[in-house]
């Protein structure tokens, strides 16, 4: 039985193996490697900081993420398919690795986190 998401080191792992799927996704890959050309070493940190804001209210994180996609976006042009691939990826890892109710909520607010910066950024919702 996998155990629900419970600590830093949860998110961790969590957040390490996602960003290894988007890493090699044909579709996520290009544009986090080739077009923001993300330094892993700096962006996982902030990651744990975001989703263990997200999930435990830490507050640990205090970035806009939102700004940064929009700056991404005026670079390369990101789609609906774009995000969708991201939440795919995304409720796949969390249900390889946790079940629970954090689990649950972690796949909740990143659909939600997603849809809102879909929407902002392409001015179109979530699928259906």
């Amino acid at each position: 039985m996998k155990k629900d998401i419970r600590t830093r080191r949860d998110i961790e792992r969590l957040v390490d193996r996602f960003y290894d799927k988007v890493k090699a996704d044909d579709l996520l890959g290009p544009v986090f490697n080739d077009v923001a050309r993300v330094n892993w070493e700096r962006h996982l940190p902030v990651m744990y900081d975001f989703w263990d804001n997200t999930i435990f209210f830490s507050g640990t994180y205090s970035g806009n993420p939102m700004l940064l996609h929009q700056h991404l976006h005026g670079r390369f042009a990101l789609t609906a398919s774009h995000f969708d691939r991201w939440i795919d990826i995304f409720n796949i890892t969390v249900d390889e690795l946790f079940s629970g109710e954090n689990a649950s909520m972690a796949k909740q607010r990143g659909g939600n986190i997603a849809a809102v910066i879909r929407s902002k950024i392409l001015g179109i919702g979530s699928r259906g």
